[in-house]
C-alpha cells in the first residue's frame, strides 16, 4: 500500500506501527514491537515501570560525539467518523495514498507520533549512515497527561542533547513551549429558599478555542461576560455554570437568577457593547434570556463574593516573551464554573518561564483567598523557555540552510509538550523540536505529507551526521 513511498524504510515502519493498537494508556503493543525490533539489530533496550522505552545505539563513526536522544511518544488519538465500524483495541488503521498526502480510511491515522516512530525504527536498521551514540526514548501516554514524561526517572536518560520528532510543521524548528498549572478555586455559599419569577441569561455563540495556542486571538470569555451582567444588573444567582474543559476557552455560560425590576434594556446594552468590543473575534456572540421559576438563591454575602470573585480574576494573555517576537509567554484561562454547596472555578494557567507561572498562580490564590474561598493547586508542568542562543540549534538551522536554501522558521508554542518535562528532569539544556508537516491531527481529516516525509529524512540523517562532526 505503501511500498512505492520514499523513504521505503521509513514508510515500511510506518505501515506495520499502523497495524498495532496504541490509544493512549494501552501503548503495551507497540512497546513490545519497539523493543522486537531493537533486539534485533543489536541495540540494549529496557522499558521502565510506567512502560516508557528507551534503546541506545553505538555510535557509527564518531565514537567521540555526545549521545543524542531522539523522542517520540507511542500513543494516539483514536477518534473515527460516526459511521465508520472500528475497534480501535484490535483493528489496523488503514492508511492509503491521496494525492500528496497519506490518510486512513475513517479514523485518525496517527502520524502523530507515528511518524516520529517510524524514523527512529529506520534509525536502528540503516547501518550505512554516520552518526554519533544514539538514544531513543519512546513516551506513553502523552496525549492525555504527559504520563510518560512526568514520570521519567533521571537516570533512564543518558542522552546529553535532545531532539524531539512530534513537530507537525516542515522547516519549522521549534525551541520553546508553556509549562502550565491548574487552580481550583471553591467558595462556600449559603442557600435561602424562594419563590420568584427568574431569568435564565445564556451567553452563547462564542468561538472558544485551545486556552493556550488562541489566548492571544481576542476571543472572548462566557464566563466573564456573564459576570459582567450578573454585576450590572444586581443580580442573586440560584444556579451559574459555564465552560467545559480546562484547556478551552470557553463557548458558552448560563446563569438562573432573581433580580428586581426590569434589566432587559440593561442586558441588550451590554449585549451591544460585547458585540462591539469583540466586533472582529466574535460575530456570533449572543446573550439569550428567557423566563424561569426560581425556589432558592444563594444568600446575599455569598452573592457578592461570588460576582466579585468572577469580576476580579484574570483572563488571557498576561505577558509576551522578550525573547520570541509575537510569543505568548504567560496567559491565564477562566475556564470553568459549576455549583452546588460551593462554587467551583477552574483557572487554568501557563507560562514558557517557570517563576512567572508561580507568580500568576500565587496572584490568582490571593484573589480566591481575598473572596474568602479556598483554593487547590494541582501538579505544575515546567516550561521550556526559548533560547536563541542555543549551539543544537545554530547547527539545525545551518543543516536545513545548506540542503534547502534557506533558513528554517524558529517558532515556541504556548502550550505544554514533552520536551520541557524532559528537560526540567534529565537537566539537558540543548532542545529542539522537528518533523514534517502533518495536519489535522487528532481528527480523521489527519493527513501527513508524502514528500515532506522524504525531505525531513534527509534533512534527520545530515543534521544527525552534523552534530556529531561539529560539536
Amino acid at each position: 500500500m505503501l511500498e512505492n513511498l520514499e523513504p521505503k524504510v521509513v514508510w515500511k515502519y510506518f505501515e506495520e506501527i499502523c497495524k498495532i493498537p496504541r490509544c493512549s494508556k494501552h501503548e503495551e503493543k507497540i512497546a513490545e514491537y519497539i523493543m522486537e525490533v531493537a533486539r534485533k539489530h543489536g541495540l540494549e533496550v529496557e522499558k521502565d515501570e510506567v512502560g516508557n522505552v528507551v534503546a541506545r545505539k553505538k555510535a557509527n563513526g564518531y565514537e567521540n560525539a555526545p549521545m543524542i536522544t531522539l523522542q517520540c511518544h507511542m500513543d494516539m488519538v483514536c477518534e473515527k467518523n460516526k459511521d465508520v465500524e472500528h475497534d480501535f483495541s484490535k483493528d489496523a488503521i488503514q492508511p492509503y495514498v491521496d494525492g500528496e498526502w497519506v490518510k486512513a480510511k475513517g479514523t485518525t491515522l496517527g502520524a502523530d507520533n507515528g511518524i516520529g516512530l517510524a524514523m527512529c525504527l529506520a534509525l536502528m536498521e540503516e547501518k550505512d549512515i554516520k552518526h554519533g551514540p544514539l538514544e531513543f526514548l519512546f513516551t506513553v501516554d502523552e496525549e492525555t497527561g504527559l504520563t510518560g514524561a512526568f514520570n521519567l526517572k533521571k537516570e533512564f536518560i543518558k542522552g546529553e542533547l535532545l531532539i524531539n520528532l512530534d513537530s507537525e510543521d516542515f522547516g519549522v524548528i521549534y525551541i520553546g513551549c508553556a509549562g502550565g498549572g491548574n487552580s481550583t478555586i471553591k467558595l462556600p455559599v449559603k442557600f435561602e429558599n424562594v419563590d420568584k419569577e427568574g431569568l435564565r441569561i445564556h451567553v452563547k455563540g462564542l468561538k472558544g478555542g485551545h486556552s493556550g495556542i488562541e489566548i492571544d486571538k481576542g476571543r472572548a470569555n462566557s464566563i466573564k461576560l456573564l459576570a459582567r451582567i450578573l454585576y450590572n444588573i444586581n443580580a442573586r444567582i440560584s444556579k451559574i455554570e459555564g465552560g467545559d474543559k480546562h484547556n478551552a476557552i470557553p463557548r458558552e455560560a448560563i446563569a438562573e437568577v432573581v433580580v428586581d425590576g426590569d434589566v432587559m434594556d440593561k442586558i441588550k446594552e451590554l449585549e451591544a457593547a460585547f458585540k462591539n468590543e469583540y466586533s472582529k473575534t466574535e460575530p456570533d456572540l449572543k446573550v439569550e434570556v428567557e423566563n424561569c421559576r426560581i425556589t432558592k438563591v444563594i444568600d446575599e454575602e455569598s452573592n457578592k463574593k461570588l460576582i466579585k470573585l468572577l469580576m476580579g480574576l484574570p483572563h488571557g494573555v498576561i505577558a509576551m516573551s522578550q525573547e520570541v517576537e509575537g510569543l505568548v509567554e504567560t496567559s491565564t484561562n477562566l475556564a470553568t464554573i459549576r455549583m452546588d454547596d460551593e462554587a467551583t472555578i477552574v483557572m487554568s494557567s501557563r507560562s514558557s518561564i517557570n517563576s512567572a507561572l508561580d507568580a500568576l498562580m500565587q496572584s490568582i490564590r490571593c484573589i480566591g483567598e481575598l473572596a474568602g474561598a479556598s483554593v487547590e493547586e494541582g501538579s505544575k508542568y515546567p516550561g521550556w523557555k526559548p533560547n536563541l542562543e542555543s549551539r543544537l540549534l545554530k547547527i539545525a538551522s545551518d543543516a536545513f540552510k545548506e540542503l534547502y536554501g534557506k533558513e528554517p522558521e524558529k517558532k515556541a508554542i504556548h502550550a505544554g509538550l514533552e520536551t520541557g518535562v524532559i528537560g526540567d528532569i534529565t537537566g539537558i539544556k540543548e532542545i529542539i523540536s522537528i518533523g514534517p508537516q502533518i495536519e489535522h491531527p487528532h481528527s480523521p481529516d489527519e493527513r501527513v505529507h508524502i514528500k515532506s516525509v522524504e525531505e525531513f529524512w534527509k534533512y534527520l540523517l545530515h543534521l544527525l551526521e552534523k552534530v556529531a562532526k561539529e560539536w
